[in-house]
């Protein structure tokens, strides 16, 4: 039975107007038998600000490699896939793509800029300086003056040049630099090319409270056109003129009016309405069909009664909509805690901090015991040294001891806790095997299943993977270790909101010992925490 795709037409500021982004029927794939987007058609206006909204892997990074790829081939790009990187696996230099059919146009002359999730590994051992230098095609003369006035945009303190025992911070390793000033330096590389389409690919990930409000109020006054794929329904919110809605399971792209609530109500009351209409087309047919039955039976002038009646079944059911599927959400999950620790699993006697005004390390005392089912929330602002202590958790330095035997599962920001290379598969193999001694294939398979990890992308690399992936298949390799110590940098970043309160629960009900790093206030909220450490206090 064929069935019609249904799309949002309603018009919107976002999109009609001056267009500065247009896509015509555009469609783009991920190698064979792996389609990403089907005959996609939108524009944009100059001077909006769009959100990009859709489930993990529905292509909304992949969308923004498209828009770069038609800058980089003179504000226009037509399918070819001769000429598409993506399918070798490969981007091009500038990172854009080419569509396999259809075309995109940008407006004559108009620059494009993005600010990636994070920061590509092979450029974290640069210097601040070279890292920016990195962002234009030619080498640029006098960066300096420019590096320091979009570190000040992006209210990235640091420390003064000339200070004694300071380094400038143009000098610094960008590694060096906390996840959340990370993310501040990413919105910097993009905004330093003063481009005309600035495009933001979760830029509030790791930033905190004070973070997120200097960057919502930039893009409310921001003037030229602003394209943001985020998660944060309430930073979206602030500013957004329109919503395009990339759908996992059509391939499509939706335009909708309206913040990313008014979308989420739209798209409800849509399928509400499209299922009733197609339960009374299906009523209908089962109607027709069986008449038409009784008719034929009869013979005669009733065999043209019947054809008719089928006729008319045909035509309704070319009428039944194609109704867009909800997003999925992960099922309710489990991490088991490693059942034989007795006692206090780790102690913290103290710990190192860095000095917001000098960068310099400062030494701490404690007195944190976490035994199973102790829950620790360590708090403080960005650049603190949250991430630095786990990771000296981990590696177990002084003032900090944890009970022999203990299995830690650590969810790191950069998922680097994962080999880049592995398959999926390859990934939660390793987590088995390693706590198991043997491969339990029934169990590999149903933890992926649980995270919505199917047949297809399971024999995927980590590295091809969306970050929102990435960070799935983090709690598939928790969920198989069955940890004592769970440690949990940042988890909700990149993952679908959808999915967040499914993950809350299973934080809640942890039975071992847990420490967790969270600027997610609505998502601490859901979990017990039985202790907090502020590292930023006395600052």
């Amino acid at each position: 039975m064929a069935k019609k795709s249904v799309q949002s037409t309603s018009p919107s500021k976002a999109f009609t107007g001056d267009t500065v982004v247009r896509f015509d029927e555009v469609s783009f794939e991920w190698g064979p038998n792996k389609p990403i987007l089907d005959e996609v058609s939108f524009n944009v206006r100059r001077g909006t600000k769009v959100t990009i909204m859709g489930q993990n892997g529905a292509g909304k990074t992949t969308l923004f490699g498209l828009i770069l790829g038609a800058e980089h081939s003179g504000n226009s790009t037509e399918g070819n896939p001769r000429a598409n990187a993506a399918a070798s696996g490969a981007a091009p230099s500038h990172g854009g793509y080419k569509p396999e059919s259809g075309e995109i146009h940008i407006a004559q002359g108009a620059t494009v800029a993005t600010a990636r999730q994070v920061i590509p590994r092979d450029q974290l051992e640069l210097t601040v300086r070279e890292f920016f230098a990195n962002c234009f095609a030619e080498k640029m003369y006098d960066i300096d003056p420019r590096i320091d006035s979009v570190l000040e945009v992006v209210n990235l303190k640091t420390a003064k040049a000339g200070a004694k025992g300071v380094v400038d911070v143009k000098d610094r390793i960008v590694k060096t630099f906390s996840g959340g000033q990370q993310a501040r330096l990413l919105l910097a590389s993009a905004l330093i090319q003063d481009p005309d389409i600035l495009l933001l690919d979760e830029p509030t990930n790791n930033l905190d409270k004070a973070g997120i409000e200097h960057l919502t109020q930039f893009l409310i006054d921001y003037k030229k056109t602003c394209l943001v794929i985020s998660h944060d329904a309430d930073f979206l919110n602030a500013f957004t003129h329109g919503v395009l809605y990339l759908d996992v399971h059509t391939k499509k792209v939706e335009q909708y009016v309206g913040d990313y609530h008014d979308v989420v109500e739209q798209i409800s009351a849509r399928i509400e309405k499209e299922n009733m209409d197609n339960a009374r087309r299906e009523k209908e047919i089962a109607e027709k069909k069986y008449q038409a039955g009784l008719f034929a039976q009869k013979g005669g002038q009733m065999r043209l009664v019947a054809k008719r009646m089928r006729e008319k079944a045909e035509e309704l059911e070319e009428e039944i909509v194609e109704v867009r599927k909800e997003d999925r959400t992960i099922k309710p999950f489990k991490i088991p805690a490693q059942p034989e620790l007795i006692g206090d699993i780790i102690s913290i006697k103290s710990y190192s901090i860095l000095n917001p005004e000098t960068h310099k390390p400062v030494k701490r005392t404690c007195d944190v015991r976490l035994r199973r089912k102790n829950h620790l929330l360590l708090a403080g602002p960005n650049g603190i040294g949250k991430s630095t202590l786990l990771e000296r958790i981990v590696n177990g330095v002084e003032g900090i001891t944890i009970l022999p035997g203990t299995r830690i599962g650590y969810y790191r920001q950069d998922f680097s806790m994962m080999d880049f290379n592995d398959t999926v598969y390859q990934s939660l193999e390793k987590v088995i095997r390693s706590v198991e001694g043997r491969l339990i294939e029934t169990e590999l398979r149903a933890a992926a299943a649980s995270f919505l990890i199917g047949a297809d992308a399971i024999h995927t690399k980590i590295a091809s993977l969306s970050e929102g992936q990435k960070g799935l298949v983090a709690f598939a390799r928790l969920v198989l270790q069955r940890p004592g110590l769970l440690i949990l940098d940042e988890p909700t970043n990149h993952i679908n909101f959808r999915h967040i309160p499914v993950i809350a629960k299973a934080l809640d009900e942890y039975e071992g010992a847990m420490i967790l790093v969270s600027h997610v206030p609505e998502f601490v909220e859901q979990i017990r925490i039985d202790e907090v450490l502020d590292l930023g206090k006395g600052y």
